[in-house]
């Protein structure tokens, strides 16, 4: 089999370069105000995202409780609770990569990949559409509450009411706006699924060029060195694994179907890099530190498409023989 790289990885690596030799454009002097595009950008990307969910499909989807609350639990609970033990073990300069690590595990799933690769591997679609679209709504809530434990210890400007009133306003909003929409405007949202998609990688690789050169500019890399990214790169991995491998006893012990097995490993798995830049924008807007509290995410992201594209290629191989 042939893989590619995944061409939206290559624009994150291409970006990231860019912000470390041309990080002029996220000074605060600068003409172009790369915050405020970000934040309208945000709340289109989120209007759009109401607009492809059907109500209908959400209601029908609650039928196959077990499935859901598995991957919702393994979303919002087994990731943390592997990175909380690590905790009292950190040195105070090391305390940044920490939070990083339960920002990434705190994140909700990714709708649209995990979507695709269900489909790929011939497992539960309508289960993995429900419970990629609901892991987004869910995130919105407790993702700050995971954070708002340990920032609110060691950061007084952490404000989770003013975080939840930017987040309410931002992404909840506009989400409510396209789902009353949707009956007018979703079959025009799914027609052009594609340039929808573009525009919010798009945004994305817009605050992933912002966080970075912000980072650069101040100098937060100067502390990580070649084998902390190697570190965090095992680290990464290390915990795909564990919860691949776990969800997957439960899910055979729960007496799952062969596709429920594959949503629930495929959509447990994932943390969404859309919701990842949106929240640390919104999460650590106080904090010149985000390149370094997105690295983990960005090569957790990689390394999800990587591997869970050659599982799907495979089961796609095995249903078809």
């Amino acid at each position: 089999m042939k893989f590619k790289l995944d061409k939206f990885v290559l624009a994150i690596i291409t970006v990231v370069i860019l912000a470390y030799f041309f990080p002029d454009l996220a000074k605060e002097d600068s003409p172009i105000n790369l915050g405020r595009i970000g934040s309208i950008g945000i709340s289109f990307i989120f209007f759009f995202y109401g607009l492809k969910l059907s109500p209908k499909e959400i209601a029908s989807g609650l039928k196959n409780w077990r499935l859901h609350v598995l991957i919702q639990a393994t979303t919002f609970l087994l990731f943390p609770l592997l990175v909380l033990p690590f905790k009292p073990l950190i040195s105070a300069e090391n305390e940044t990569l920490w939070l990083a690590f339960l920002f990434l595990a705190a994140l909700p799933s990714t709708v649209s990949s995990s979507v695709v690769m269900v489909s790929i591997a011939k497992g539960n679609i309508p289960a993995a559409i429900f419970n990629a679209s609901i892991s987004g709504l869910i995130g919105i809530v407790v993702t700050p509450l995971w954070i708002g434990l340990f920032q609110n210890q060691s950061n007084s400007d952490y404000d989770l009411g003013q975080i939840y009133l930017k987040l309410l306003t931002e992404i909840l909003l506009p989400v409510f706006i396209g789902l009353i929409l949707h009956r007018f405007l979703g079959k025009f949202a799914k027609k052009n699924s594609k340039y929808l998609t573009l525009f919010d990688k798009s945004v994305i690789l817009l605050i992933i060029y912002k966080s970075f050169s912000e980072s650069f500019l101040g100098k937060i890399f100067e502390s990580v060195n070649f084998m902390d990214l190697i570190l965090i790169f095992c680290l990464v991995i290390t915990i795909f694994i564990i919860v691949y491998l776990t969800i997957g006893k439960i899910s055979k012990w729960l007496g799952f179907s062969k596709e429920d097995q594959i949503t629930a490993k495929f959509c447990g798995t994932k943390k969404s890099l859309v919701h990842g830049t949106v929240f640390s924008d919104i999460l650590f807007q106080h904090t010149s530190a985000i390149g370094i509290l997105l690295l983990p995410l960005m090569l957790f992201h990689a390394i999800q498409i990587f591997i869970i594209s050659i599982i799907a290629n495979k089961l796609s191989q095995y249903s078809i023989e």
